[in-house]
């Protein structure tokens, strides 16, 4: 089963439509957050704190999701809090994903001493706390938005390594790739040309899922003050900053709250779709 009727498979599972329906719209207001937040996101305003949905302020203007506890209006802080979250959620998974390819690559495909090497790297990677890491990083480096991504790729390639090693340990045995290196392709066209595009579908659905894994795990951090500080907004920032109101402003920790959810639902969707589309037995109900 080719390409094509993978994607036709994709678009026939409704979860995964409403998955990339959600993922885009999201995408859509991190794109042009500036266009269509309705307020400035840092806009304060002490007379018009903690104002629940759909206040009307003196000037005839609907704060659609309510005030925070400075005044500030949630949408466009929801909005706004979006871009944080996809920057770092694809950035990190461009990052640990390009890292663990290439050592998984090495590893599996090559083996001997490079291989027991990088395996003993995945053994301590796992073994130290991923929260202990992060405060190391942040004290030494400072919080930012590039030290998070740096943080989540250092301790996320290791998932992908593992993978891609497994399934090289596979691929290198079959025919064709006995056939090229009876006709003497070189190594690195071997790996690259033959051996990488054979091994790239599960990577793709384990992108999906550590792309959701990764917005997550950014909102937990700056729930603990470890991500990037403000005055960018972020939806773990919200979720810390409305923690202290919950009985008497609720929506200030709900709508980031629900935000997070929503999208990482969304990605979660389309990571099963994509699983789902490139199962050898999907393929065969379709008739593959």
């Amino acid at each position: 089963m080719g390409r094509p009727k993978a994607l036709l498979l994709l678009c026939r599972n409704r979860n995964a439509v409403i998955g990339v329906t959600i993922f885009l719209m999201f995408l859509f207001c991190s794109v042009f957050a500036h266009f269509i937040s309705p307020f400035d996101p840092n806009d304060q305003s002490l007379p018009r704190r903690l104002r629940p949905p759909g206040w009307v302020n003196e000037e005839g203007n609907v704060h659609l999701l309510g005030t925070d506890a400075l005044g500030r209006d949630v949408l466009s802080r929801v909005i706004h809090g979006s871009r944080i979250s996809l920057i770092v959620g694809f950035a990190s998974v461009g990052g640990s994903g390009t890292l663990g390819i290439l050592l998984g690559l090495i590893a599996g495909f090559w083996g001997g001493i490079l291989d027991r090497i990088i395996m003993r790297l995945v053994d301590i990677q796992l073994a130290l706390p991923f929260i202990i890491i992060s405060l190391v990083i942040v004290a030494i480096l400072g919080a930012s938005i590039q030290n998070i991504v740096f943080i989540f790729t250092v301790t996320s390639w290791v998932a992908y390594a593992r993978m891609v090693r497994g399934s090289v340990l596979s691929v290198r045995e079959t025919d064709f790739v006995l056939a090229a290196r009876c006709i003497g392709v070189s190594q690195p066209h071997m790996l690259f040309h033959h051996i990488l595009p054979n091994v790239l579908t599960p990577v793709i659905v384990l992108a999906s899922f550590e792309t959701a894994r990764m917005i997550l795990s950014e909102s937990a951090l700056s729930f603990l003050g470890l991500s990037v500080p403000p005055p960018a907004v972020t939806w773990g920032g919200m979720l810390a900053e409305g923690r202290e109101y919950l009985r008497d402003a609720w929506w200030i920790a709900t709508f980031p709250g629900l935000a997070i959810m929503v999208t990482v639902l969304g990605i979660n969707f389309i990571g099963d779709g994509l699983r789902d589309a490139f199962d050898y037995r999907s393929r065969q109900y379709v008739g593959a």
